[in-house]
């Protein structure tokens, strides 16, 4: 089945949200590696709606995060701040996923919820107004 570019898109901001509420019921049980995994996804997706956008395919998680400072960092359509956001929830949910023994904690994983929150929201605004154009 074929989809639109604006259904792609906007099945990947769904994504996002969604992916956002499991960290969120995932905070409410105190499981801090899954709460990390769902951070990142959310912005995964959403990274993945604006390349949607952009019509860039990438084929690995390190290459939509390559685009993503790319296109998005360096051309200062999205700050400093959201690179270092993506980057460090891409290392946290490698280590969560992949590392024995790590055990992130309340403390380390609270803080990153409203930042994705804002990372979420600032790549649909920006799909948003480059729609509007």
């Amino acid at each position: 089945m074929n989809y639109s570019k604006e259904e792609l898109i906007k099945y990947r901001l769904y994504r996002a949200e969604n992916t956002l509420d499991e960290a969120k019921a995932m905070m409410q049980i105190e499981h801090w590696n899954t709460v990390v995994n769902r951070l990142y996804y959310a912005c995964f997706y959403a990274v993945s709606a604006y390349m949607a956008l952009e019509e860039i395919e990438a084929h690995t998680h390190t290459g939509i995060k390559t685009k993503f400072n790319q296109i998005l960092i360096k051309t200062e359509r999205l700050t400093l701040e959201h690179s270092q956001l993506y980057n460090k929830l891409f290392t946290l949910k490698n280590k969560a996923d992949y590392k024995d023994f790590v055990e992130f904690t309340k403390e380390q994983v609270t803080p990153l919820s409203p930042q994705t929150q804002a990372f979420v929201r600032a790549i649909s605004q920006l799909i948003k107004s480059t729609n509007d154009e």
